[in-house]
């Protein structure tokens, strides 16, 4: 049989210039630098820096970039306009790989209201700036932007000119997310086949969020003919952000067979990326976001549980691991059943028999219907009142934080060593009240488990309002979360600590 060839999508990634105006998604120059070095090592094709002649910060993070990454081809960001090309120029000049990309408006609705101009002078300004840039680089994009609402006769003719030019990339962007992904595909279909030269380029297809269709939009480029995606990590970017790298990949990876097309992302890598930029921009991710938010591969439904502990490709179309997620995607809450509970607590290395599980399957079902999802934490004290043996290695005691305006805070802390029945007391300091109490817990934890992470979130509003936090550690080259509740923040955050060593000592245990 033969195997049909897959089309290589090259992926060009513009978190560092699209995806860093969203409004309060900067990134210090540091922070560009290294997520210039991860973007790399996910394998993304082309990397957008930023747009050099818009600050000087911008300038010589690309210039930075251009430097210090060799295995990307580097796109400088300009305008139609000398001034911006000469500067897009000047700070990719030390790229091994290096590519010029100019935009103009094409549309009646920007050429009228935005440019003041004249179709005739936009086509002239596109058409001089392409030649220009063309004279010092090789490969030149050329956006028409919001090309999506312009007429195809016009789109055609600017096209024409800027490929008369020399442009090597045609880009046709979506630039408000207005297109629908038939109108969009078409849109390339038929600038391909109908402007002269078009055959002889390559075509990007660069998408917005606004109706939701980022993904199914720049799909239908593909098969439209574009052979490059311009893409943001978790999709942020103006208003509602861009086509998401993590969820145009997995579509292609998934779907290859039918879509006929494949990237060079490395897959294990996405989900690191992902929690990285969240946390770098402030960006929390969506609980039911695609592929990397946290709902993504969690199942607490006792029938999608069931099913998945028989057989993975049940209720999933993806392997988490793949991807680089830690397999805990079964929550236990009120609609769970007896085989989730089972495997759960079997994961702890302890085993129930008939009765045992029946007692605490009633007392979750209890808790569970309360407060809908019932902790790492609470779980594993349920186990330890049901069995009468204690199911813990460690739990938190008391805890005291000295907050106030000083600059560092001060917090001391109790660990119980439940299997020794000792305790050790513990004193840290921190920025602030969590990093103190994790510090000074971290302090309390025989083995060598590295603190990986905290996410904290509200469940509810008012005086009431209860705090949840997971944290994830890494123990042995493996990834584990704990999570609890509380109305204390902090609290919430040592406890949930405390949980997640308890899962990866005794997750461990039982594999031996």
């Amino acid at each position: 049989m033969i195997i049909p060839v897959k089309k290589r999508i090259q992926i060009f990634d513009t978190t560092l210039r699209d995806g860093e105006q969203a409004p309060g998604a900067s990134l210090t120059p540091e922070q560009k630098i290294l997520l210039a070095v991860k973007l790399g090592d996910l394998g993304v094709d082309v990397l957008e820096p930023g747009f050099p002649v818009s600050s000087p910060g911008d300038f010589a993070a690309v210039e930075t970039i251009s430097r210090k990454i060799r295995n990307v081809e580097i796109c400088g960001f300009a305008r139609a306009v000398k001034g911006d090309i000469d500067a897009a120029l000047r700070a990719t000049r030390d790229a091994e790989r290096r590519r010029i990309h100019l935009f103009i408006s094409s549309s009646d609705i920007h050429l009228r209201h935005q440019l003041r101009k004249s179709r005739p002078e936009v086509v002239a300004a596109a058409r001089e700036m392409t030649a220009y840039a063309r004279q010092f680089c090789e490969v030149v994009e050329f956006t028409a932007m919001d090309a999506a609402r312009t007429g195809m006769d016009d789109l055609i003719e600017m096209v024409e000119a800027v490929i008369e030019e020399g442009a090597t990339i045609i880009n046709l962007p979506d630039t408000v997310g207005y297109a629908l992904p038939g109108e969009y595909g078409e849109m390339f279909r038929r600038v391909r086949l109908g402007a002269r030269g078009g055959e002889r380029v390559s075509y990007s297809a660069h998408c917005h969020n606004d109706l939701g269709l980022a993904v199914a939009n720049s799909l239908a480029a593909i098969e439209g003919g574009a052979t490059q995606i311009e893409v943001t990590v978790n999709g942020v970017g103006e208003r509602t952000g861009n086509c998401a790298l993590e969820e145009l990949v997995m579509a292609l990876e998934t779907r290859g067979d039918v879509l006929g097309a494949e990237t060079g992302i490395v897959l294990d890598k996405l989900y690191d990326v992902s929690r990285w930029v969240s946390g770098a921009m402030h960006f929390p991710i969506a609980y039911n976001k695609p592929v990397v938010g946290r709902n993504a591969f969690q199942h607490e439904s006792g029938i999608h549980q069931d099913g998945l502990l028989k057989d993975r490709s049940t209720y999933e179309i993806m392997d988490p691991e793949r991807l680089g997620i830690p397999r805990s995607m079964i929550i236990l809450g009120k609609h769970s059943g007896r085989h989730a509970l089972k495997d759960r607590v079997a994961k702890y290395g302890i085993a129930l028999d008939p009765q045992e599980l029946e007692t605490l399957y009633e007392s979750f079902k209890q808790t569970a219907d309360r407060q809908k999802v019932v902790s790492d934490d609470q779980l594993l004290r349920m186990v330890s009142s049901t069995t009468g043996q204690q199911a813990q290695v460690y739990d938190l005691g008391d805890v005291q934080v000295l907050a106030g305006s000083a600059p560092r805070r001060i917090a001391a802390v109790t660990v119980r060593h439940l299997k020794s029945g000792t305790e050790s007391s513990h004193t840290s300091m921190g920025d602030g009240p969590l990093e103190a109490v994790i510090a000074a817990i971290g302090q309390g934890i025989s083995e060598n488990i590295e603190f990986a992470g905290l996410e904290l979130h509200s469940l509810g509003s008012g005086e009431n309002a209860q705090a949840e936090a997971a944290v994830m550690v890494e123990w042995e080259g493996m990834k584990f979360r704990g999570t609890a509740t509380h109305q204390d923040i902090v609290m919430a955050a040592g406890i949930a600590y405390i949980a997640a060593c308890n899962s990866a000592l005794l997750s461990t245990l039982s594999d031996k």
